[in-house]
């Protein structure tokens, strides 16, 4: 019992932070689509919530697994207006780790020396882009909580699994650390170079304009979707060419956060991109119900012609 103890700690003590958080979105993608891949009766069971579980008629009566879980599911909800948490931790995460930078907090380091002696070493982010991966997750931070605050408009009735409201809590919790921990070696050796190299300004020219084209547009698209009467169509803006606009911004803010934050030599952050496959997962199973939900409400012409989600691919 001893050796497995010993063997555990040994791995935990000597794994790169950035590997936790890797690890923890590609379980998180793996789960919700593995999740994806079962009967039709039982995923909707797991997965949907809002206007899409509510109109669901599956019979369940005769099938004593659905009957259970339906049961269990049905215990287990919390208020879709739980989703607040998810930006107010984004927000803490941000405001902690700068908090944490500016103070020469222990914690801060502590997760910078193990990366740096477990990760990549004395390679990585430049700390123009450290500065530039935080800003960025504090701005879609601080106007999704706006956003919830002030725009959308969370039924009261509207319920969640509590598994997924714990799985994006995880989530914000690990792009908190995402944005700067493969840049531990700039943040122990302090603000000694604020300026950029060539390779790091070009990574930034590409990638700050795609975040705020995103970063506006999805903000549009949820206005969009919180002025539409109640469970309508919607079709301006980025809604003439997606079913989900919101979630194609979505995508493309931790797209352009992984080429922003990219280490020397490569052009996508690794750990930002695992995020980004739970993101894509995650939001790809929803884009589906919701291109059925639409078909089966309003027809199946009315969303025809759009993606899903990804121009060209879904």
């Amino acid at each position: 019992m001893s050796q497995t103890i010993d063997f555990f700690h040994n791995v935990l003590s000597t794994t790169p932070p950035s590997q936790y958080c890797q690890s923890f979105f590609l379980f998180a993608a793996t789960a919700v689509s593995a999740i994806a891949l079962l009967p039709p009766d039982l995923k909707q069971i797991l997965v949907d919530y809002g206007a899409r579980a509510s109109s669901h008629k599956a019979n369940n009566n005769n099938n004593a697994l659905l009957t259970f879980l339906s049961t269990l599911t049905r215990h287990t909800q919390v208020p879709h207006s739980w989703f607040a948490f998810f930006y107010l931790l984004s927000v803490g995460c941000s405001v902690f780790w700068l908090g944490q930078f500016l103070l020469g907090g222990q914690i801060i380091r502590a997760v910078a020396e193990q990366e740096v002696k477990y990760g990549n070493g004395e390679t990585g982010m430049g700390f123009g882009q450290v500065v530039a991966g935080w800003g960025m997750m504090l701005l879609q931070g601080l106007r999704r909580t706006h956003e919830h605050a002030f725009v959308v408009r969370a039924s009261g009735r509207s319920t969640m699994w509590v598994v997924h409201w714990v799985l994006g809590l995880g989530f914000y919790l690990g792009v908190g650390v995402g944005v700067w921990v493969e840049g531990s070696a700039a943040i122990l050796r302090g603000v000694d170079r604020l300026g950029l190299n060539s390779e790091e300004m070009v990574k930034l020219a590409v990638a700050v304009p795609v975040f705020f084209y995103a970063w506006v547009n999805q903000f549009r698209s949820h206005r969009h979707l919180a002025g539409l009467k109640k469970y309508s169509l919607p079709t301006e803006g980025l809604f003439k060419w997606f079913v989900c606009a919101h979630y194609a911004c979505e995508c493309l803010l931790y797209l352009s956060m992984a080429v922003a934050t990219a280490p020397e030599g490569v052009w996508l952050n690794r750990t930002l991109v695992c995020a980004l496959a739970f993101v894509v997962v995650n939001l790809g199973v929803t884009a589906s119900g919701t291109r059925r939900w639409y078909e089966d409400k309003f027809g199946k012409g009315a969303v025809e012609g759009r993606w899903n989600m990804i121009p060209f691919v879904f």
